[in-house]
């Protein structure tokens, strides 16, 4: 395994581009992000096609790959923020010439769908932060999101503490971050995008999916052989789940941590990162160490 780059922090004055590799954004829905990147002393560089719209797209499958290659041959720019999720960064992955990233190492953020583009990060083995996109950043102020975002990408250091989850189970771990969407990182087992997670701590979110549909991708990864060299767990925000009439007799954190329950490691439930607020930015590719006691677990990047 390459051992990943950690790209330069953010400087004052550094420019930063932002895509929309997935879904469709409304026009002006960049304005905060824009308005809090540049309080932070940064310069904002929009994809050509940012609002580009092609049924649930931003834009066809050619313009946001070419917005996304723009931004990695482009050696100012020192961040690639992603402007939203959804759906379609798995259609434009493979159209992308990565090779400049390993030349020229830059953050990558955004979570849910972008998922995918942290994955093909790490396998070029550059870092990547989950983190807010632009539809959470608040206009005129910054919130906990933004705030530890800046702090990651300006190379502060990283300490969360959360209360303690009953399903919790103490231990230390330390090792590299890494997952992201679930739903995401089931889809990518069996691809040349599959998360290595040997020796790393996984981080798992979701949102809107059935609680049997969870189940399942949890075993996809147990099948593949990515639950059982892991680290520890930490357990995101699982939201919007769903049921069906009968139900399946489970909540989603107890479906997820079932799946590590005898191997050993330490999990951390009710961590606050993905579809909620806040949603604390966690650095793939950077060493970490979780610690998980009786009161609260911590974590440090």
């Amino acid at each position: 395994m390459v051992k990943p780059l950690i790209p330069i922090h953010l400087q004052q004055g550094d420019k930063v581009a932002v895509v929309a590799p997935a879904g469709h954004i409304a026009e002006g829905s960049l304005d905060a992000m824009t308005g809090c990147l540049e309080r932070w002393g940064l310069q904002v560089l929009p994809g050509k096609h940012v609002y580009a719209h092609h049924h649930q797209f931003a834009g066809a499958d050619t313009q946001r790959a070419a917005d996304l290659q723009d931004a990695l041959n482009n050696p100012e720019v020192k961040a690639v923020m992603c402007a939203r999720g959804g759906y379609g960064c798995s259609r434009v992955v493979d159209a992308v010439d990565f090779s400049a990233l390993r030349r020229c190492p830059k953050w990558l953020v955004g979570y849910s769908d972008v998922t995918v583009l942290h994955a093909r990060w790490s396998r070029m083995g550059v870092a990547s932060i989950h983190g807010v996109m632009s539809g959470r950043f608040p206009a005129g102020g910054d919130s906990e999101s933004t705030e530890s975002l800046r702090r990651a990408l300006f190379g502060e250091p990283l300490h969360y503490a959360v209360p303690a989850h009953p399903l919790n189970k103490p231990g230390r771990a330390e090792g590299l971050l890494t997952g992201g969407n679930l739903a995401l990182v089931a889809h990518l087992t069996g691809s040349a995008d599959e998360l290595d997670t040997a020796g790393k701590i996984l981080f798992l979110e979701d949102v809107g999916e059935y609680l049997y549909a969870l189940d399942r991708m949890m075993l996809q990864l147990q099948r593949s052989g990515q639950l059982q060299k892991i680290k520890g767990l930490i357990v995101g925000y699982f939201t919007d789940t769903k049921d069906y009439k009968e139900p399946f007799g489970a909540s989603a954190y107890e479906i997820v941590s079932a799946y590590v329950r005898g191997l050993g490691v330490p999990v951390c439930a009710g961590f606050p990162a993905g579809h909620e607020e806040p949603n604390l930015p966690l650095v793939f590719g950077k060493p970490a160490t979780l610690t998980v006691g009786a009161s609260q677990a911590t974590l440090l990047i």
